[in-house]
């Protein structure tokens, strides 16, 4: 049965029209679960909207500030990670659901116009610190801001739903981060960067305004006892999330599956940021390279996850869905290693990310609606945010280090193979887990 169950003013005028009619060719929503989806369709495209016009910027910079200083942003980013988690976990134990999410994405807001004064007005001296900052506010930015979309999600919508649901949803960010990066592509020559921040700004706002839609939608009908429980603060400690993850083999086993993600992640990004230091030189010239390697990467998870994600997370299930990254990264690496040309990096960065917006993140999404509401926001907000970015810590400096020893890009990948093939076990086996958890739930 749904979890979404509008009472009779609120259900839409003709329940089975059209509309809903069209959208059961890519999703299988049921009539009651229309606003929700829309609302949190809406949601997502508005958090990477903004996110993606700020993407190619960052990766400029960190480019024009110099690859091998990348490390050390990488640890900046970490830094930051490890400040802003405690202050968050006070805040979603002391603040209703809908209070503490519009506080955390103002608090971004308000970021975003002080950068776009600093940018515009600060001297010529100081642009390398700001660009420094602002490449590891970005990162931090963007951890945040779609944990919190997720954390949401898993709360409201169970884990049938999710698999139905998620990968439609996950579309709707797609479409976002395609309408970002043309922004940015379309308009940086034009508007200039600074001016751009604002523009993700307006887009982050109006995220905030989906989010409310998408809370009301859910307060309705059969759903209203549950969702209304959200709505009052959770309590708990701001370390919680630590305890949480420390006492629990399933979110150990999420936290491995994170880890190896985003320490081979990190290693082809620094294959990528090589070689295009290497070929393109104009600043602007780059800005627009990434922008649109970005809307490549969103059109391709686009059609996987309009036609296919719903179908193959149902199909294969959860376990063999966590294995595909793994498997085409496994692929990916042996081939670079083969042929280490721009050409080949490119490609593989391309199809790997395509493959985690449209079945990676929806698959590791749906392992966190069995677990408790605190866990939720908390461990999961942990493991998003600071396991993700020490992942990078541990792929930065690795990838440094075999750099140093003279292994080459080749080298790295060949590497990178074996670690690839310790993630697909990993995450066939926290899969399995979560199935046991739910067989052993319905006892």
């Amino acid at each position: 049965m749904s979890s979404f169950s509008p009472g009779v003013r609120d259900a839409p005028v003709v329940p089975a029209g059209l509309i809903h009619r069209s959208l059961l060719v890519f999703v299988r929503v049921e009539a009651s679960e229309m606003a929700a989806l829309g609302w949190a369709w809406l949601y997502f495209f508005c958090v990477l909207s903004s996110y993606y016009v700020l993407r190619p910027i960052r990766d400029e910079i960190g480019v024009a500030n110099g690859v091998e200083n990348l490390p050390f942003l990488f640890v900046g980013t970490l830094t930051g990670m490890i400040l802003f988690n405690p202050p968050f976990a006070a805040l979603v134990s002391r603040l209703p659901r809908r209070r503490f999410i519009g506080v955390a994405y103002r608090f971004f807001l308000v970021n975003l116009i002080v950068f776009f004064v600093v940018t515009r007005w600060a001297p010529a001296s100081a642009q390398f610190w700001i660009g420094a900052v602002f490449f590891v506010w970005v990162s931090v930015f963007n951890m945040f801001v779609v944990s919190i979309f997720w954390a949401t999600l898993v709360d409201l919508f169970t884990r049938e739903q999710g698999k139905r649901l998620f990968g439609f949803i996950a579309a709707g960010a797609t479409i976002g981060a395609i309408f970002g990066s043309s922004l940015t592509a379309g308009l940086v020559g034009v508007l200039g960067a600074a001016n751009l921040l604002l523009v993700s700004a307006l887009l982050l706002e109006l995220s905030v305004r989906a989010f409310g839609r998408l809370a009301d939608a859910a307060t309705v009908g059969e759903a209203a006892g549950r969702v209304m429980q959200t709505e009052r603060p959770m309590g708990g400690s701001a370390w919680a999330g630590v305890t949480q993850v420390l006492g629990s083999r399933y979110l150990l086993g999420i936290c491995a599956y994170m880890l190896l993600f985003t320490t081979l992640t990190t290693f082809l990004y620094f294959q990528q940021a090589w070689i295009v230091d290497a070929t393109i030189t104009d600043r602007v010239a780059r800005t627009e390279f990434f922008a649109q390697l970005n809307l490549i990467i969103n059109v391709i998870a686009l059609f996987v996850q309009m036609l296919l994600t719903g179908r193959i997370v149902r199909w294969a299930g959860i376990p063999a869905t966590l294995a595909i990254l793994p498997a085409m990264t496994i692929v990916g690496f042996i081939l670079v290693g083969v042929m280490p040309t721009i050409a080949v990096i490119v490609a593989f960065q391309v199809l790997r990310r395509a493959g985690e917006f449209a079945l990676a993140r929806p698959a590791r999404e749906i392992l966190f609606t069995t677990v408790s509401q605190e866990e939720k926001y908390k461990a999961k907000s942990l493991i998003d945010t600071f396991v993700y970015r020490l992942g990078d810590q541990v792929g930065a400096w690795s990838y440094t280090l075999m750099a140093a020893l003279g292994m080459g890009i080749a080298g790295i990948a060949w590497a990178a193979v074996p670690i690839s093939i310790v993630w697909l076990v990993n995450g066939w086996y926290i899969g399995r887990q979560q199935e046991r958890m739910v067989k052993a739930g319905q006892k």
